[in-house]
């Protein structure tokens, strides 16, 4: 009696995804800047973003929410489910856009895939949950504060997220490690095999 196994995740990948999300949360708490509770500048979605792109989309996001989830432990603001979907959607996207990405990691494929994440996460969901929280009797003032702020923010750290990881495939370090490109897994036609 043959019992079926389908692994989500090989080892290699739950170690890549570990170390990136470890990558993460020092980026983001040691060498990030926070001006106050509601604002940083880092480079944290780097590696969350490569975590999808590496691994694939489930691997992308389970890093994004365990870097948002450990590096909160090492705040004074502790953590707020409501935050976590921004770095989520930054492995989310580097996995599904990992195939259009793997067509030739360039400048603007890299811009066009960042994006989403960027616009729909970080600026436009995350200032609505911060004014939620932090201004409830004025959200549409807080709100309007946060898009303001948060728009010049993200347009820095986005530029900085897109060109560190085009210089990181320059440098061909994920091709030398045999992570990339991504590969078709081939289906098991041989039904003794299963």
């Amino acid at each position: 009696m043959q019992r079926s196994q389908k692994r989500v995740m090989t080892t290699r990948t739950l170690v890549y995804s570990a170390l990136l999300a470890a990558l993460s949360v020092v980026l983001a708490r040691i060498f990030g800047m926070m001006p106050d509770e509601s604002s940083r500048f880092s480079i944290e979605a780097v590696p969350i973003f490569l975590a999808g792109m590496l691994c694939g989309p489930l691997a992308g996001a389970l890093v994004g929410f365990t870097a948002d989830f450990v590096g909160c432990l090492f705040t004074p603001f502790g953590y707020n489910p409501i935050f976590c979907l921004p770095p989520i959607l930054y492995g989310l996207c580097g996995g599904l856009l990992r195939h259009f990405l793997s067509k030739g990691v360039n400048l603007p494929r890299l811009a066009v895939s960042f994006l989403p994440p960027v616009l729909f996460g970080s600026v436009l969901y995350q200032s609505a949950a911060l004014a939620a929280v932090y201004f409830k009797d004025n959200f549409i003032e807080g709100l309007i504060l946060k898009l303001t702020t948060r728009s010049v923010q993200f347009a820095v750290v986005y530029a900085l997220d897109v060109l560190i990881i085009y210089l990181l495939f320059r440098s061909n370090i994920f091709t030398r490690l045999g992570i990339w490109p991504p590969v078709k897994k081939e289906r098991n036609t041989n039904p003794n095999e299963r």
